[in-house]
């Protein structure tokens, strides 16, 4: 197994709070944009968090009242333009490879959304399990507005299933910011907080995932990601399966031996 703990990357921060990681993209004079380079070290750690014991929960929000801008124009946009198309997919394989990276890492994913969450900054928002917004947030698949298809990193495949398949396709066609209010009405964000609370009210909530049963809620993110493709015999056989593993868990014990002790039970993720 991977520790975290003492994880230094080159080009976000990384707190550990108990077993909750927070990372803050921390480029706030251009609203958080992303690189070449801090692509593949956010979609590196994500998968390093497959094998990490040390990591309940992650938490990922932007510093300076913006949560990411996408991808950064001067570092990304032009390049790209000078690139092959054997360049151009391997770009886009790679930030493809970041969604798939956070969905695929076994811990609940929580964004703090404030300000600006636009292109890739949506995308990481929405591969996320869980988003809070501030009344502030602006959400944007702006996309077509750089003369691209709304078909980016899974957003055809993901935002239908959050807030529906003509919302998405507003969204995805017109590149339009989606409101914090929208937001919460159509099921993008869990909650809208104030911004001085969004970072503390996410960590919260990463805190109280993190108690457990951790093993639990790894087997529930798995299946939420493997169910997409399933028949609904199928989605049920396989959460048989998948229930009678946790059954085996000194964690189911735990809970039985609390509530008969009329007790909290106190998970340990085995």
């Amino acid at each position: 197994m991977t520790a975290m703990k003492n994880f230094a990357p080159k080009h976000f921060r990384w707190q550990m709070t108990g077993e909750v990681a927070t990372i803050t993209l921390n480029r706030p004079e251009r609203k958080n944009p992303l690189t070449f380079e801090s692509y593949a070290e956010l979609r590196d750690c994500f998968r390093d968090l497959v094998y990490a014991d040390d990591v309940s929960a992650v938490v990922i929000n932007g510093e300076g009242g913006n949560f990411c801008s996408g991808g950064d124009v001067h570092e990304i946009i032009g390049p790209l333009l000078d690139k092959d198309m054997k360049g151009l997919l391997q770009f886009t394989r790679m930030t493809g490879d970041l969604v798939k990276a956070i969905r695929n890492c076994p811990q609940p994913v929580i964004s703090a959304i404030d300000g600006i969450c636009v292109g890739a900054g949506a995308m990481i928002a929405l591969a996320s399990d869980m988003r809070l917004g501030t009344p502030e947030a602006k959400t944007a698949f702006l996309f077509v507005r750089v003369g691209l298809a709304g078909c980016d990193m899974g957003a055809c495949a993901m935002l239908p299933r959050v807030v529906g398949q003509g919302r998405a396709a507003e969204l995805l066609f017109s590149g339009r910011s989606m409101s914090a209010q929208e937001g919460e009405r159509w099921g993008f964000y869990n909650r809208i907080c104030s911004g001085d609370d969004v970072l503390s009210e996410a960590q919260s909530m990463a805190a109280k995932l993190s108690a457990g049963p951790n093993f639990g809620h790894m087997m529930t993110k798995t299946m939420l990601n493997q169910e997409w493709n399933m028949t609904l015999d199928q989605a049920i056989e396989a959460e048989a399966q998948a229930q009678a593993i946790c059954m085996q868990t000194r964690d189911f014990r735990r809970a039985f031996d609390a509530f008969v002790a009329k007790e909290r039970p106190v998970f340990e993720g085995d």
